[in-house]
């Protein structure tokens, strides 16, 4: 059996195979358009005092950039960290413009030549950078949602996540932590792995929240955190018995997270044994860059420690 024919078998979860299960949006370029609809004018961003059509129009400002920098559709493009807001502006506008996204898990990663990526040279204020450029921006190609969106060049690999799996994952994990439309809330991620591009870009754009470090009444972070003010990231998911309630166990081969507390998301299924997790649904990646490297048992991938 071919490594695609196993790794579609793995997406299946139930009777439901992979692209079935209804999400509101055909693409993450479709999901910016559709929660400017519903949210339009409230605040996304409160700490730079920009709104959803805002950010949108800021996204297509990107685009043009990205255009005349010479990114085509289908590319692959280095995201580096030139601050905030600008790293998310520059993900939205490779997607927008219908390019994919590489991150680094380390700054000084190698990368396998066989993964051609173009690298732009990068300013700290992006902003105003594509201020001239117009606000709107009508992409010559859009991406299907089984298409790569984000490559991860981790320690051993080159993860390959899919449109449908980063929002299905956004999905699961929204519905699991009850982040609700206006609700503030924050991620203090840095932009290096698909933990960041679930949680810190998308997240908050899927839920319609209000991202801001003032205050917020939800937070997801790496550090020690109270159930009342949010959500810890755990990448030790072979000590699932000592997760606490506000506990998430993330892992990039499943997209970004795998539960809370003891609860799988939404259309994810796991077992661990000792440091072996055998994990299928629809978060689970698109494949490795050498597809050799998968494991799979009983439809399941297996991911070892």
């Amino acid at each position: 059996m071919q490594p695609e024919e196993l790794l579609y078998r793995s997406q299946t979860i139930g009777n439901i195979e992979p692209i079935e299960y209804m999400i509101p949006y055909p693409s993450t370029q479709a999901l910016i358009e559709g929660q400017t609809l519903k949210f339009g004018d409230q605040i996304i961003y409160e700490d730079h005092n920009i709104t959803n059509m805002g950010f949108y129009r800021l996204i297509q400002k990107t685009a043009h950039w990205l255009n005349d920098e010479g990114v085509k559709p289908k590319e692959n493009v280095l995201i580096q960290d030139i601050g905030f807001p600008q790293t998310i502006l520059l993900l939205y506008g490779l997607w927008h413009l219908g390019a994919r996204a590489v991150i680094l898990e380390k700054t000084n990663r190698e990368i396998d030549n066989n993964l051609p990526i173009k690298i732009i040279t990068l300013e700290n204020d992006l902003l105003q950078r594509i201020s001239s450029y117009p606000s709107n921006y009508t992409p010559k190609y859009k991406a299907l949602l089984n298409e790569t969106a984000v490559s991860i060049v981790s320690k051993n690999n080159i993860i390959f996540l899919s449109h449908y799996g980063l929002l299905v994952n956004t999905s699961g994990l929204k519905k699991l932590t009850g982040l609700k439309p206006g609700e503030r809330f924050f991620c203090d991620l840095p932009p290096l792995s698909s933990f960041w591009v679930v949680m810190s870009a998308i997240l908050p754009i899927y839920s319609g929240c209000i991202y801001t470090k003032k205050d917020p009444s939800m937070i997801i972070t790496f550090d020690n955190i109270n159930m009342n003010s949010g959500f810890k990231l755990r990448t030790d998911w072979e000590n699932l018995d000592d997760f606490e309630e506000n506990h998430i166990a993330v892992c990039t081969e499943n997209t970004a997270a795998i539960c809370i507390g003891n609860k799988p998301l939404h259309l994810t299924d796991f077992t661990i044994d000792n440091k072996t997790l055998s994990v299928k649904g629809h978060s689970v990646m698109n494949g490795y860059l050498n597809k050799n490297n998968i494991i799979f048992k009983n439809d399941y991938v297996i991911i070892q420690k």
